[in-house]
């Protein structure tokens, strides 16, 4: 999920300015914000000109939202592809998924932390396009665990009334809130912390009716 900043010392390839300029999005607003993050800053660091950057994208605001989208293309794949689909029971497949969550917590702060989650908080009462889409990214990828949590509430009935779409959506707002926690402490520790309490609760929620 770690992506590079963007330095480059020569241009892209032939028509590959595009793709250049968002993934240049993705790494540098991570890191320094929406805000701070320049059309000659995207430029300079896809290695592009300021020409190329108007042939692409009539603003900085539809940059922002090609780059949510992109987001959600290079991210979807790290997931569908990741060891906790293997599980055969649905509750070990979600706790896999927190698992994995964990283990891609590396590097610096703004190579785990999630652009569509860094991009919002600042644009949203800025900008209503960049906000749908951030929010697309953020909800499609919560509707991937969705088929899990059904199939576990089926297998396993919680104590309480609950349905696989509100649980989906509450493990992003437990990693979108850790992601702004570890950003503002500078550390990775609230975001660890926050998925450790995220599968202890699933763990409870659930262990009531799961055969040992």
């Amino acid at each position: 999920m770690a992506l590079a900043a963007f330095q480059k010392d020569s241009p892209p390839a032939r028509g590959g300015a595009r793709i250049a300029l968002l993934d240049a999005a993705l790494a540098l607003v991570r890191r320094y914000g929406w805000a701070a993050t320049s059309v000659e800053h995207l430029c300079r660091a896809a290695g592009v000109t300021k020409g190329a950057f108007f042939h692409h994208f009539e603003s900085k605001e539809a940059l922002g939202v090609a780059a949510a989208r992109r987001w959600t293309e290079v991210t979807t794949p790290l997931f569908a592809n990741a060891p906790y689909h293997r599980h055969a029971d649905p509750l070990d497949r979600i706790l896999g998924y927190l698992d994995f969550r964990r283990a891609i917590v590396q590097g610096p702060l703004e190579a785990f932390t999630c652009f569509a989650g860094t991009t919002v908080q600042e644009t949203f009462a800025a900008s209503e396009p960049i906000r749908v889409a951030c929010g697309d990214s953020i909800s499609g990828h919560a509707s991937t665990l969705e088929a899990d949590f059904d199939e576990a509430l089926r297998k396993y009935p919680a104590p309480e009334p609950l349905t696989a779409r509100s649980l989906a959506l509450y493990t992003q707002t437990v990693l979108q809130g850790g992601f702004v926690l570890a950003k503002a402490q500078g550390d990775a520790g609230p975001l660890l912390d926050g998925i450790a309490h995220l599968q202890r609760y699933l763990q409870l929620l659930f262990n009531p009716g799961r055969k040992p």
